[in-house]
């Protein structure tokens, strides 16, 4: 292909993707960032609705095509096209009979980057660049952990019309290692250079009817305050804030408590002041009638009656001890605390307890499975086929 330049417009809804340019003849460059629906198993119109969408953007991406633009197609499409892109597709039944597969069997060609006849007008860039790449997943199952033994699939796409991936990819790349979704990124390098687009186009979201009129520029919340209306409007705000201040002012004086007239001055008290003596030194009073000094003169104890008190003081210390011990076992039997998880049998190692959350007979009920990440079932680190219900509480 010459080299020409190329003006990139997006969809609505899609990210920007840098416009790119050669020199010479210009070529519009259509990105369409998307995520389609998932397909619920236990509902059959959920299928039905998600391969109606993949029609209407196989039409659209088509229509493009038709009109002269390239068109890349990027985003999560929800399905694992080949079984090399799915890590237990052996296991799944009727793998290569799944609806969204024939769709994409119809959207791809079937030979990559090779000349050659091909099936639909895009190319898989991943697989262009990686034909034979395993384990190359961008979604794993954050409930159970699936990611850390990369037990997953590959959902997320970069495809792009069959010229365009032929002359202008360089590369096609996934993220693993970023972190933050149970999704990872995925990227592809062009060679080209960008140029601006000349206006927004058609479907752009600020024509649609939802957005129009709603989105405004920073400035329009920004006035200057040589503006009249605007110092006029502040004015009188600012006029009507000092009168509210001096009504609370005013609202606070009346409801403030005087201080009493005997012993209390104005003004904010001393640290002292909110301090009491301890009760174990209290003050003398006036009223408090004091002891006669005979009262207080005791006479000499003798040895046999100090034993004889430290002897009924370690024997009161002891009922005490033996009371709480016999309190506490009682509590002990009676609120025996959470119940110790089971052991798996494949590793014995505790369990972790999860709910049911699918609507049925057992939606809320409590189980217990292996505690380890779930993974290929030959791989013996993995999450074992543990399984155990929860006693009712």
């Amino acid at each position: 292909m010459g080299r020409e330049s190329l003006e990139m417009t997006f969809l609505a809804g899609g990210r920007s993707l840098l416009p790119s340019t050669w020199e010479g003849k210009e070529k519009i460059l259509t990105l369409i960032n998307v995520y389609c629906p998932h397909a619920d198993p236990g509902k059959p119109e959920r299928l039905a609705f998600k391969m109606r969408f993949y029609s209407l953007l196989k039409i659209r991406a088509e229509a493009l095509l038709a009109a002269g633009s390239h068109v890349i197609i990027l985003g999560d499409l929800n399905t694992a096209h080949r079984p090399i892109d799915h890590w237990d597709a052996v296991n799944l039944e009727c793998f290569e009979e799944d609806p969204g597969r024939k769709w994409m069997d119809s959207l791809l060609s079937s030979l990559g980057c090779q000349t050659g006849s091909h099936v639909g007008p895009f190319i898989d860039s991943y697989r262009c660049f990686q034909p034979k790449q395993e384990g190359a997943f961008t979604c794993w199952s954050a409930v159970s952990g699936a990611r850390h033994l990369n037990y997953g699939s590959r959902l997320d796409y970069v495809l792009g019309d069959r010229t365009l991936v032929i002359d202008t990819f360089q590369d096609s790349f996934l993220l693993p290692e970023v972190m933050g979704s149970d999704h990872c990124p995925v990227g592809a390098v062009l060679s080209v250079s960008s140029v601006p687009a000349k206006e927004c186009p058609p479907l752009c979201t600020r024509f649609l009817p939802e957005f129009a009129g709603t989105q405004l520029k920073i400035r329009r919340f920004l006035v200057r305050l040589k503006d009249p209306v605007f110092r006029h409007s502040a004015l009188k705000l600012n006029n009507k804030t000092q009168v509210q201040m001096h009504q609370n002012k005013a609202r606070v004086r009346s409801t403030r408590p005087r201080p009493s007239q005997a012993g209390s001055s104005r003004g904010q008290k001393n640290l002292t002041s909110y301090f009491q003596p301890s009760s174990s030194h209290p003050q003398a009073s006036p009223n408090l009638e004091l002891p006669s000094v005979g009262a207080l003169v005791t006479p000499k104890t003798s040895e046999k009656e100090v034993m004889a008190k430290v002897v009924e003081g370690q024997a009161s210390a002891s009922e005490a001890k033996d009371e709480k011990e016999i309190r506490t076992s009682f509590w002990k039997s009676v609120l025996g605390g959470p119940l110790s998880m089971p052991l798996c049998r494949g590793h014995r190692e505790p369990c972790v307890r999860r709910t049911v959350k699918k609507p049925g007979p057992n939606l809320g009920r409590h189980f217990y499975i292996c505690a380890r990440p779930q993974g290929p079932p030959t791989d013996p680190s993995s999450r074992c086929n543990f399984f155990l219900w929860s006693r009712p509480s």
